[in-house]
């Protein structure tokens, strides 16, 4: 009687524990996107283009850096190769501009002198192979930080093989919106506007409305350190235009220069971006906006151009009124919202390399809650129906292995309660469609276990053992069958999980966490209530 009752002492701490984490169960058990509803994203990160933004943003701190330390050079650009080459420095000052080099790229490129004062930099395979293997971990913090910025609550993103990332979200409304989100490659610069030779009126200037035009003002063939970016936009009488700004390679800021980004107003009270500069930025920003108004009557323009992997466009090239050092404001036309998911891809930063999506998925809340509405009736009518059978053909045995089929799948709802909360999401303890479809499942395989059982106390009683005899080796000798069955189930589930994505997992959480408590409950709780049943008193029968 000491140990029955330490063994009901263990049961029912079991049954308070899954009753405390499974109630309410529209609180307590995480829904995956098929049942909440929501918006389930595969995207591939082109790790080689990582290589070429490496490039261009040492391209940039390369020739900040020169033109911070008074080093005279002609320009700094990125070869065919993904090289860089620095040009017309002063030979006088050649282990200057070397020096200035290396403060920016350590060890991570080779550096030679090709004569005069011009320098060849090339990145070694190793530093090619870290920058590939490094884009999608920091295109993930990317993701992360404007996942996190969206208020999107109990959001999955992880890495799938070597290129790939699942980003699912639950209770998204707006899918496009959020897909623009994840894929814009927006990086914050400002740069200097190139005034073609002849220009002596700074302010008023305005650039041609096409690239051949451009190209003519500099006498055909543009300077080594100029580059044409292009400004579309619509004017006040409502005519779309494009015009081709000729602005320096080289950025004054970049956008790892940004400290922080956020949604403001500007003097009218329409939506602007609001953006601060780190220390280091505000030196330099200060001194290029300085030298922009030196001269008040005939001040300079800089241009706010928001680059990427891909594409760099002009959003405006403001006259400079004065000198600008760790704060400003970017005004674009922006709505409310267009100015908020701005600010969140500025301040999360760029993604350093090319993305796209090539798998998407998006689950409406009504739908979700069909599935769930039809998920449930199909539970409750295999539950009723084992129940009915369990009952028809044990008779009051039948009895023992409905309480303990009832107790399995308490224990299914109350372990996928718990484990989030105790070893955090990545455990993937999530409720799916294909996970209740694994739920019936586990609750067809835990009344096998009691079948088992069952026949083998029948066996016993047949050859002449008493009812406690019975029972006491219809569990043992059962136990080794059920076992192996389990184990092999469980390692399917272990494959399933560790290489499905989504709804399989879904189903393999929910198919193994229903094969352990079947042990717990079939063998365990099982034996107990047969025992409890026969008490002290001698049975001369069993109902089974």
């Amino acid at each position: 009687m000491s140990n029955l009752n330490w063994k009901w002492v263990v049961i029912l701490a079991v049954i308070a524990f899954a009753a405390f984490y499974s109630y309410p169960p529209g609180e307590r058990i995480n829904l995956g996107l098929d049942l909440r509803g929501g918006a389930h994203i595969v995207m591939r990160v082109d790790t080689a283009s990582a290589v070429g933004h490496a490039a261009e943003l040492t391209e940039d701190r390369i020739g900040q850096n020169l033109t911070q330390k008074q080093l005279r050079y002609e320009s700094v650009r990125v070869t065919e190769d993904a090289g860089l080459e620095v040009r017309g420095a002063d030979p006088a000052r050649r282990s200057d501009v070397r020096q200035a080099i290396l403060e920016v790229v350590g060890d991570t490129w080779d550096i030679d002198a090709v004569g005069g004062g011009d320098f060849r930099l090339t990145m070694p395979p190793g530093t090619r192979s870290v920058l590939a293997d490094r884009a999608v971990q920091t295109t993930l913090s990317v993701l992360r930080e404007r996942i996190d910025g969206m208020g999107v609550a109990e959001p999955v993103l992880q890495q799938q093989g070597s290129d790939r990332i699942l980003v699912q979200l639950p209770g998204v409304e707006d899918p496009e919106r959020v897909k623009e989100l994840l894929t814009a490659e927006e990086m914050l610069q400002w740069k200097e506007v190139a005034y073609p030779p002849g220009v002596t009126n700074y302010t008023d200037y305005f650039p041609p409305s096409t690239r051949e035009e451009a190209i003519a003002q500099f006498g055909g063939q543009l300077p080594e350190d100029t580059e044409l970016i292009a400004e579309s936009g619509t004017s006040s009488s409502g005519a779309p235009y494009t015009v081709w700004w000729p602005l320096k390679k080289v950025s004054v800021v970049i956008g790892d220069d940004l400290k922080d980004a956020r949604r403001d107003q500007d003097q009218w009270g329409s939506p602007a971006v609001a953006f601060e500069l780190t220390p280091e930025a505000a030196t330099r920003f200060g001194a290029a906006t300085r030298a922009a108004v030196a001269n008040p009557s005939n001040k300079k323009r800089m241009a706010i151009v928001l680059g990427s992997v891909t594409e760099n466009r002009v959003l405006s090239a403001p006259v400079i009124e004065d000198e600008i050092r760790d704060r400003g404001i970017i005004r674009g036309g922006y709505s409310i919202q267009d100015a908020e998911d701005m600010a969140l891809k500025l301040r999360s930063g760029a993604i350093p390399t090319a993305v796209t999506i090539i798998e998407e998925r998006v689950v409406g809340p009504s739908l979700g809650r069909d599935s769930i509405r039809a998920g449930l009736i199909a539970g409750s009518v295999g539950f009723v129906g084992v129940m009915l059978f369990m009952l028809f053909y044990y008779r009051l045995a039948g009895v023992n292995a409905v309480v303990a089929l009832a107790l399995n799948v308490l224990l299914v709802f109350g372990a996928l309660g718990a484990l989030p909360l105790l070893f955090g999401e990545e455990v993937g303890a999530t409720l799916t469609l294909p996970g209740i479809a694994g739920l019936i499942l586990t609750v067809g395989m835990a009344v096998d276990s009691n079948v088992l059982i069952f026949e083998r106390i029948r066996e016993e009683l047949r050859v002449g053992k008493t009812v406690r005899s019975a029972v006491e080796q219809g569990f043992s000798r059962a136990f080794t069958t059920i076992l192996d069955c389990n184990v092999t189930t469980l390692v399917a589930a272990f494959f399933l999980f560790g290489y499905g994505t989504g709804p399989v997992r879904g189903f393999a959480v929910t198919l193994s966490i229903g094969l352990i408590c079947s042990m717990f409950t079939a063998v365990f709780v099982s034996r107990q209530l047969f025992e409890l049943a026969l008490g002290r008193r001698r049975a001369e029968s069993l109902s089974i």
